[in-house]
C-alpha cells in the first residue's frame, strides 16, 4: 500500500471505536438513492461501521462492506451482529478493489475518496468503482465540497478522542467542477451531480 494511504489506515485504526460511535445513522441521501433500486450484489466502499451497508442489505441479495481499517471493520462486524443484517466484510484498499469486474449492481462510496492523498489515487479509485459495476450498475458518491467552483484543496481536520487527544485526518476538499472532472477521468458516466449542505454528491454509472 502507498505509504500515505497507509497513514490514513493507521489513523482510522486509532479512532475506530469512537468514530463508529458518532456515525449511528445513514445519510438520508443514501436512503433516497437506494429507495427504488434493487440488485444481486451491493458494495459499500469505505464502509466504516456498516451504517450504509445495513441499508444496502435491504436492497440486494448479497452485500460486501470494504474498508482499509481493520479497527473500523471490527465495529461494522459488531453492528451487523447486533442488528442481524448480512454483510461480508473485507479489508481492502479503495484504489485496488478486490472485487470481480462487472459484478456489482449497487454501490455506495460515502466520504471515502476524499481521504486518498493524491489525485491519481482518487481517480484510480473512481476507475475501480466503474470497473466493478455491472453494465447496468449504479453507484452513489459523496465528498466534502469546497466553496469555489473549480479548485479544491488539501487539508487536515482534527479528531478529538474522549481523553482529549487530537489526531489529524487528511481530507481533500473537492470543488464541484474538479469532482466532476475526476469522475469523468475515472471513466464514470454522471447521471446526476449536485451540492447539498457542503457536500458533493453524484449518481454514476460505468462509462462506455
Amino acid at each position: 500500500m502507498n505509504p500515505s494511504r497507509d497513514r490514513v489506515r493507521r489513523t482510522y485504526d486509532r479512532i475506530a471505536t469512537h468514530f463508529a460511535a458518532t456515525r449511528e445513522y445513514p445519510w438520508p441521501e443514501v436512503e433516497s438513492f437506494l429507495a427504488d433500486r434493487t440488485g444481486r450484489v451491493g458494495l459499500d466502499v469505505g464502509c466504516g461501521n456498516g451504517r450504509h451497508a445495513e441499508v444496502l442489505s435491504e436492497h440486494v441479495d448479497r452485500v460486501v462492506g470494504l474498508d482499509v481499517s481493520r479497527g473500523v471493520l471490527g465495529t461494522a462486524r459488531s453492528r451487523a451482529a447486533e442488528r442481524e443484517f448480512p454483510v461480508e466484510l473485507v479489508q481492502g484498499d479503495a484504489v485496488t478493489l478486490p472485487i470481480s469486474t462487472g459484478s456489482v449492481d449497487l454501490a455506495v462510496s460515502i466520504a471515502t475518496v476524499h481521504h486518498l492523498p493524491t489525485r491519481d489515487g482518487r481517480r484510480e479509485s473512481l476507475a475501480e468503482l466503474g470497473r466493478v459495476l455491472s453494465p447496468e450498475g449504479v453507484a452513489h458518491d459523496r465528498f466534502d465540497a469546497a466553496e469555489t467552483d473549480d479548485e479544491g484543496f488539501d487539508t487536515t481536520l482534527e479528531w478529538t478522542l474522549p481523553d482529549d487527544e487530537t489526531i489529524d485526518r487528511y481530507y481533500h476538499i473537492y470543488a464541484p467542477a474538479e469532482f466532476e472532472a475526476d469522475l469523468a477521468a475515472g471513466g464514470l458516466e454522471i447521471e446526476d451531480s449536485f451540492v447539498s449542505s457542503g457536500n458533493c454528491y453524484a449518481v454514476v454509472r460505468p462509462g462506455n
